[in-house]
């Protein structure tokens, strides 16, 4: 028996916790049988109110899917939605065809289903809308998928799924950070245009000009930490949560663990717009890999991660038996969430859910990034093809571009299939980017003109006025997005393509 299913998730509530990630247990689907996962919405309570949020959920009701070693990702995909979506299998690399982006896939009309049916790369990964404001709705889940060595690991896993949370819907969270200038529904399709890059055609084909916005819900704005002397734009809106497995430090979950056990802690940051540190109070643990895949283990007991990114984290309980808070600490603000791992008997104290002090900024911190080792590195080989690409943008009006184009009038950034690609994010804006590339694996090769064997990963913050330099072997022919994974900066047209030709 694995430890997994011997152990279990003996989580101290009903709510989804660290077991809702484990949404189907293998024993139950029958091989060759694929799995039904629903585009919904659900009720969540926070703050004491009842929220409707969208999720994604498994036959039981749960959020995500895990899979086990060897299982395909054989999906029945069901939209029960009253609204078109399309969902995105983050990080994973499937045929451009079965990505879930709206520039080559058709949408999911409500009602309809659509099978996916690939071989999934092992890590922890996550899923998601690929409209901005379903996702800040809460339309995301973990997508765990366990490789050989996880069966033979004695060890615990546990999943901390972060949210920034609004009781407002997406589309007004937007309306009020951009000024309007949102695009319809947070998304244009293949063949849209604009207008001297300032008029951007809709989903529908509605057009909104960009206006100056300022700070929604008295954002942080430049406060929170220094870039160059300059402040920094950390955070441009005031959510009113901030969720670790869908509940606050008011009722924060508390999972059952034993006294001196190990850990892996699977922390998929799914925030809309909130990078945090990962914060376990002074206790030692390792950074064993980021965005699934595995780095040299890395040392500490406190990591950052942007939107969209990944950390694995292996840590063992204290010999003692006392409780061990996993703080998700909000950078640039006071604001904190997260879980507390708890062997039977130990005492589980109240967490304020706002700290006394502001946290410090990580959009600026490279040292982790720097730090980082790949495990299994691309294999050496000269570059065939060389970009820099431009981040800029500004709070007002409320404007954010790759090469100074915004979607739907983007110029593809070309290559090859088989051919090494180095990209250069060079960020000339004073807010960080999280930058996502679909279906490709990426190795971090510099930072900031410093040469490193960096993490793999698919998802990259580039620091305010800084550079990261990332190789990757080109893929699939076919166009796949590569855009900011801040929503609001994806919404107002933060994306364009990297368009690979066939060798």
């Amino acid at each position: 028996m694995s430890p997994l299913s011997r152990r279990g998730f003996l989580c101290g509530s009903a709510a989804i916790g660290a077991s809702a990630a484990l949404s189907l247990p293998p024993a139950q689907v029958r091989a060759g049988e694929a799995r039904l996962l629903s585009a919904t919405r659900r009720t969540i309570e926070v703050g004491g109110r009842a929220a409707s949020v969208m999720g994604l959920v498994d036959v039981t009701g749960r959020p995500g899917l895990t899979l086990d070693p060897g299982e395909p990702f054989r999906i029945h995909l069901a939209n029960d939605l009253d609204v078109e979506t399309i969902i995105h299998w983050h990080g994973q690399v499937p045929p451009n065809a079965q990505d879930g982006v709206s520039n080559t896939n058709p949408m999911l009309a409500p009602g309809a289903r659509r099978r996916f049916d690939f071989a999934p790369r092992p890590g922890t990964f996550w899923m998601h809308s690929h409209i901005p404001a379903q996702e800040i709705d809460l339309l995301a889940a973990p997508l765990i998928v366990r490789g050989a060595a996880d069966l033979r690991a004695d060890r615990q896993e546990v999943v901390l799924f972060l949210h920034d949370f609004s009781f407002k819907s997406g589309e007004e969270v937007l309306a009020e950070i951009t000024g309007g200038a949102a695009m319809p529904h947070g998304e244009v399709q293949q063949g849209s245009h604009a207008d001297g890059n300032r008029r951007i055609t809709g989903l529908h084909g509605a057009d909104t000009n960009p206006a100056p916005a300022p700070m929604a819900h008295g954002g942080q704005g430049g406060q929170g930490g220094r870039e160059g002397g300059m402040a920094m734009d950390l955070n441009d809106y005031e959510f009113d949560a901030y969720l670790a497995n869908d509940r606050t430090l008011d009722d924060p979950e508390t999972v059952r663990v034993e006294r001196g056990g190990k850990v892996l802690l699977r922390v998929i940051n799914a925030s809309s717009m909130t990078a945090f540190w990962i914060d376990l109070g002074g206790h030692p643990a390792r950074l064993v890999a980021v965005d699934g895949d595995p780095v040299q283990p890395l040392a500490g007991g406190r990591f950052g991660l942007a939107q969209g990114q990944r950390l694995d984290i292996a840590l063992t309980m204290p010999a003692d038996g006392t409780a061990l808070p996993v703080l998700a600490l909000r950078e640039g603000a006071p604001q904190r969430t997260g879980l507390v791992l708890a062997p039977a008997g130990a005492e589980v104290r109240r967490i304020a859910g706002l700290a006394e002090a502001p946290h410090p900024a990580y959009s600026g911190d490279t040292a982790q990034e720097l730090a980082l080792r790949a495990r299994h590195p691309l294999p050496p080989r000269p570059a065939d093809r060389t970009h820099m690409v431009m981040l800029g943008g500004q709070m007002a009006p409320y404007e954010w571009t790759i090469n100074g184009q915004l979607w739907g009038s983007h110029t593809p950034i070309a290559a090859r299939a088989g051919e090494r690609v180095e990209m250069t994010f060079h960020n000339m804006s004073m807010m960080a980017h999280p930058m996502h590339l679909h279906g490709h694996v990426f190795q971090v090769v510099a930072v900031n003109g410093t040469r490193i064997s960096g993490a793999l990963r698919d998802t990259v913050h580039v620091p305010p006025m800084g550079s990261v330099t990332l190789a990757f072997d080109a893929g699939e022919a076919a166009p796949w997005m590569l855009h900011c994974h801040h929503m609001a900066h994806m919404a107002t047209g933060m994306m364009t393509e990297l368009d690979v030709a066939s060798a």
